[in-house]
């Protein structure tokens, strides 16, 4: 037994046959043999009664489920049936041909049901044809081709709605991924529904002509090879080959049928007869058609029993639909009466487990006026849902930050045309936006005025107009800068967060963004945290440095940095400095000029110094022990260097001793959140340094 399942040929013939693929091989060599091996006569029964099986089994199919893609693979049966009932048809007319005789099925249809009447066959089966080919197959064809189409239009539409589902919160990314595979399985189901409704048509075709040819080849066959007479001939093959074809053609009306079904068959939760029996049950309708039919009963010369049956059954059908809506209808009312006695403050929290649901603070919220709400609308071109997931892209890339799901609520406290963001709750900006209007904002060397409403650009505090979209090209000409609506709110949405990037970046988000680097460098995480550092300090560190907008999305480097520092010290702030150090190109390639120059300001040597003999440790880091006049005056002067190097439209840069830029930082960051402090030694080498002035005091 070892040596036989060690052996590939038989492990991988043991692997083929537990396979479910089996069944398919097996159904293609069939499908094969029927075209090339004559049947006994037994076998072609067998296979004609399997056909008319699996028909009736698959139209079974479409009319019980709920939606399309649930028989996804119809298009591929559909193609394998038609070639399976290709092959029997020549089996049978091989048969036919040969020994003039083609099974008892085939028998029956020709004598039971076409009454042995070769004539009557002929005209029933071109009138089977007529429905398949002309009513069901075109029929079919037609809304595939323009199901396949609409689908494919809506393919943009409906991923945009999967991205604004998400970037609202309402599905998580593995939800996203499922439903966009979905729509490609929909766009790429009705896409092989409308090739598949060719196959049928053309096997309609292929029916006809298979019939005239027997009749033919039947008929030569019996006057040559059996020495009948044309008529004799004629009336026994002509008569077997009209059986097979009733046989054949009756199947594949079946399946046309079932094509036609599945590919108007809409959506829904119920299988197709609950869906038809639910909305036909019109009691009105009925009984207003029980009366019609009753009253054609005095038309003379009509028969009376048929309409009175027609109309009896409608108004029984009335009467029954009316019955079943009032018991439903009064157990629905008990059913609500009874919630509403359990539960009478329905819809506010109660207890303790619903009241802790309203802990959850979401990381950022938007809140918007009723007249700001077309900004959310999923069917407009542009939309404020889109936007968010550039700013989502346009932060990771920048920073290395994850945006988390930016909750969007309409308020109606709020001013119709006004908007607040909140980061953990707290209001950290507002503004108002007009959207029948452009928002113009003046260049430096913009002197003419523009008509328009004045206010404020939200994001950085520029002065800006309003304008109509009519005086966009005038005011571009004058040298303002003119954005829409939208662009006004995505680029405050951007600052605010990258200003307040440290308040959302928490642990659980650390958490997965450790778990995501474990999956590709595990060495890089395993034996740092929580051996070395713990996930809150490694927290502190990444809160640092995206307090100063550097970027964090090299984590593994940083994860290096830490792991080299952590036998010195624990200190998020130590180590932060310590993972700016490796960041000298980084930080110098984000504010030096096209000529490669990096525009500073310095300290005067004095107050180095005084700066340098009063630093001193303290619990967030070092700090400087010095009166408030001087620290007053620091920040002052250092002020007003930061408005000279602005004004040459430069970044405003200090750069100081590594020891002091931590202290510094601190010293003026609630003053001066804008200013830039550099150390000497995270200036890359090969970058020019140009100073235009320097911070003293007396």
């Amino acid at each position: 037994m070892t040596t036989l399942s060690r052996n590939p040929f038989l492990h991988t013939l043991q692997t083929m046959f537990r396979s479910k693929d089996i069944a398919m091989i097996i159904s293609l060599v069939v499908i094969v043999g029927l075209l090339l091996i004559p049947l006994p006569t037994f076998l072609v029964d067998v296979m004609l009664a399997f056909s008319i099986a699996l028909s009736i089994g698959i139209l079974l199919m479409t009319t019980f489920i709920s939606e399309p893609m649930e028989f996804s693979v119809f298009p591929t049966v559909l193609l394998l049936i038609t070639l399976l009932r290709l092959g029997i048809n020549i089996a049978i007319m091989r048969s036919i041909l040969l020994n003039a005789d083609a099974g008892k099925i085939v028998e029956t249809f020709g004598n039971l049901i076409i009454g042995g009447d070769y004539i009557v066959g002929v005209v029933l089966f071109l009138i089977l044809m007529i429905i398949q080919f002309v009513v069901i197959n075109s029929g079919a064809g037609r809304v595939a081709e323009v199901a396949a189409r609409f689908t494919l239009d809506a393919m943009p539409g409906k991923q945009m709605a999967i991205d604004a589902d998400m970037n609202a919160g309402l599905i998580d990314e593995h939800q996203a991924r499922k439903r966009r595979r979905a729509v490609e399985s929909e766009a790429d189901f009705y896409g092989a529904m409308d090739g598949a409704s060719k196959f049928v048509k053309g096997d309609s075709v292929a029916a006809i002509i298979i019939i005239v040819v027997n009749i033919l080849g039947g008929v030569a066959t019996g006057v040559v090879s059996h020495g009948m007479d044309a008529m004799t001939a004629l009336q026994s093959y002509a008569l077997l080959t009209i059986g097979a074809g009733l046989a054949v053609q009756i199947p594949a009306l079946l399946v046309s049928a079932a094509a036609g079904l599945i590919v108007t068959r809409s959506t829904s939760e119920s299988s197709l007869g609950t869906e038809l029996f639910s909305q036909l049950s019109n009691t009105r309708v009925l009984a207003a058609s029980s009366a019609v039919i009753g009253l054609m009963i005095l038309i003379p010369g009509l028969p009376k029993i048929p309409f009175i049956l027609i109309s009896g059954g409608l108004g029984a059908a009335a009467y029954f639909v009316n019955k079943t809506a009032s018991t439903e209808l009064a157990a629905q009312t008990d059913t609500l009466e009874m919630l509403d006695q359990q539960r009478p403050m329905a819809g506010e929290p109660e207890s303790p487990e619903d009241m802790l649901e309203m802990v959850v603070v979401d990381p950022i919220e938007l809140e918007i006026g009723y007249s700001l709400i077309p900004m959310i609308d999923d069917d407009a071109q542009d939309n404020l849902l889109r936007r968010i997931t550039s700013i989502r892209r346009q932060l990771m890339s920048e920073m290395g930050l994850i945006l988390p799901v930016v909750r969007i609520r309409d308020n109606l406290r709020l001013q119709p045309q006004a908007y607040r963001i909140k980061i953990r709750g707290q209001e950290m900006s507002n503004g108002e936006l007009l959207m029948d209007r452009l928002l113009a904002i003046p260049g430096p060397e913009v002197d003419d005025t523009i008509p328009g409403v004045q206010t404020t650009e939200p994001a950085f505090g520029l002065p800006a107009i309003w304008i109509y979209e009519s005086e966009q090209g005038q005011a571009e000409l004058k040298g303002y800068t003119v954005v829409n609506p939208f662009s006004v709110l995505s680029t405050h949405i951007t600052e605010v967060v990258r200003n307040h990037a440290p308040d959302l970046l928490s642990r659980q988000l650390v958490q997965e963004m450790l778990n995501q680097i474990r999956k590709k460098s595990p060495a890089s995480v395993d034996g740092v945290v929580p051996e070395m550092i713990t996930l809150g300090e490694l927290q502190a560190i990444l809160r640092n440095l995206l307090r100063e907008r550097l970027p964090v999305r090299d984590l593994v480097g940083i994860l290096e940095v830490v792991a080299n520092n952590a036998a010195v010290t624990r200190d998020p702030n130590i180590l932060a400095e310590a993972v700016r150090q490796t960041m000298a190109n980084t930080l110098s390639s984000t504010y030096r000029d096209e000529s490669n120059m990096l525009h500073v300001f310095t300290f005067a040597p004095q107050l180095e110094g005084r700066l340098r003999n009063s630093l001193a440790p303290a619990e967030n880091g070092p700090g400087f022990q010095i009166d408030a006049m001087l620290a007053q005056q620091v920040v002052a002067k250092t002020g007003e260097q930061m408005e000279n190097l602005a004004k040459q439209g430069y970044f405003p840069i200090l750069l100081c001793p590594r020891e002091l830029r931590l202290a510094f930082r601190r010293l003026v960051e609630q003053a001066l959140p804008n200013l830039v402090v550099l150390a000497f030694s995270e200036v890359s080498p090969g970058t020019r340094v140009k100073a235009h002035g320097m911070v003293a005091v007396e």
